[in-house]
């Protein structure tokens, strides 16, 4: 049964910390003539917990404190003799807890959780956080597989919680000036955007580590670190960070980055799901004429193609491409041939191809945007090449928090640039690229004794019953299956 919103009063605490601000006005002695100069009363701040204390969510956590205007009672992490020290040295009363179930279960009084964890456990422990009333801020990519974040998406209305998704640069002032671009029909119709990284930066496409379990760190959780994967035994070089690259744990350079580049596009053109997917990956060859096969992991590079559906802003129908691990667009004839294109060294990027000219940005995380405009005609304008007095990334973090305190529904929750009903759509998109690299691998041995490639093929998706159309067998990739006790 569900736990119920409301204490013994009938009010519930978060209604209580968005009335008080209301109530105060009927003191006589103002707040500061008792608590001094900047004091906040205990009633109106938020209590917030860390699920994944260490490497971004020490950030992620700090910055939703918003330099101790709120409270952090409680940090989960499953080693704390790693990066997660740090959180323990910021918020030294905060308890700690290395399975996030036991600590949502004890620490009642939790308002908001962030979720900064390896990509599988993102759905299930936002998922436990939501159906206990909990606020979700939950890193990128919001969930693992495209199955978990429709079902997020949809949990966080009936729940009515505030959710962000972690990709920080969705927040970017700057963002608006190539949204004005698109707005202001600068460069036409759109017909084509490329998306680019040199992602991955870890070691991947090779076959998985050895099992090493004599070699486990006694501070580790092993078992909670796996939470909804497999049983295995420890296997090093997975914590803390090289775990994207096999996919019961992460999700690749499309994981790792999609949801700031892709974000670019898909939010200034409006994009919803894609109608189709297809992609090639490149081979290793490690002995003549066959090449290395490792499905459990995702390839050393990759090349996606998805088309979309014209939309209010987009105008025509859109071909977006993603290329991965280094593999970058041909130099557009319109842009100068010593400009780089995207970011610095065009290593990473976004262009926005239409008829009139095209937009260039860098990626969308805590990098310079570097926003630049090439027309057709000549015309070229540069948007801030540096980002100068910025907020801590964007104010991401602390915006979500404001919006917790406001309320569900309230115009600071509207606001937001990456709710899940924002985020979850986008997140499916990225995570179908996935979906088709995937599908790309699976073989069987065909009447000849040969191995048969059958996935190799365009995928045609129908995104709202989520279903690839003409190739079941791929449709086992929307989901996965869950160890017991991390169900989604």
């Amino acid at each position: 049964m569900k736990e119920s919103k409301k204490d013994q009063t009938g009010q519930s605490r978060r209604d209580f910390i968005k009335n008080a601000a209301i109530a105060s006005s009927f003191f006589i002695v103002p707040r500061h003539v008792l608590g001094g100069v900047g004091f906040i009363s205990p009633s109106d701040q938020l209590n917030l917990a860390a699920i994944g204390a260490g490497g971004k969510g020490a950030s992620d956590i700090f910055n939703a404190s918003v330099n101790g205007r709120e409270r952090v009672v409680a940090l989960c992490d499953v080693d704390f003799s790693g990066s997660a020290k740090r959180s323990v040295e910021n918020f030294p009363n905060a308890k700690l807890y290395a399975d996030y179930r036991e600590m949502l279960e004890k620490e009642k009084d939790i308002d908001a959780v962030t979720i900064s964890t390896p990509d599988h456990v993102h759905g299930p422990a936002a998922k436990f956080a939501m159906e206990r009333g909990k606020h979700v801020y939950v890193q990128k990519p919001m969930t693992h597989n495209i199955r978990e974040a429709r079902m997020l998406t949809e949990m966080a209305r009936t729940q009515e919680v505030v959710t962000q998704m972690g990709n920080q640069g969705g927040s970017n002032p700057l963002l608006k000036l190539v949204q004005q671009w698109i707005d202001e029909d600068r460069i036409g119709a759109v017909s084509k955007v490329q998306v680019w990284t040199n992602r991955p930066v870890w070691p991947q496409g090779g076959a998985f580590p050895a099992a090493a379990p004599g070699e486990k760190p006694d501070a580790l959780q092993w078992d909670l670190w796996l939470g909804p994967a497999p049983e295995i035994p420890f296997t090093p070089n997975l914590h803390p960070f090289n775990w994207r690259g096999w996919w019961d744990y992460g999700t690749g350079a499309l994981g790792d980055v999609g949801c700031h580049l892709i974000d670019i596009p898909f939010r200034t053109l409006g994009l919803h799901y894609p109608t189709d997917a297809e992609c090639s990956v490149g081979s290793v060859f490690s002995k003549m004429w066959t090449a290395d096969y490792h499905p459990e992991g995702c390839p050393a590079s990759s090349f996606i193609t998805l088309h979309f559906a014209a939309t209010a802003k987009s105008k025509s129908p859109i071909e977006m491409t993603w290329s991965d691990g280094g593999i970058r667009p041909s130099h557009p004839d319109i842009i100068p041939a010593n400009d780089d294109i995207g970011g610095a060294n065009s290593a990473n990027g976004v262009l926005i191809i239409g008829e009139k000219g095209i937009i260039s940005t860098n990626i969308n995380d805590s990098s310079p945007l570097m926003p630049k405009l090439y027309l057709n005609d000549g015309t070229v304008e540069i948007g801030p090449q540096t980002e100068e007095g910025m907020e801590p990334e964007y104010g991401h973090q602390r915006l979500w928090v404001d919006a917790c305190k406001a309320g569900f529904g309230s115009k600071e929750h509207q606001g937001l640039t990456s709710s899940f009903d924002y985020a979850g759509p986008m997140t499916e998109t990225v995570l179908m690229g996935n979906l088709a690299i995937r599908s790309y691998m699976l073989r069987r041995e065909n009447s000849k004794g040969q191995m048969e490639f059958f996935g190799r093929r365009k995928l045609l998706w129908d995104g709202e019953n989520m279903r690839i159309t003409n190739l079941e067998e791929a449709n086992q990739f929307v989901g996965r299956t869950y160890r017991p006790g991390f169900e989604v």
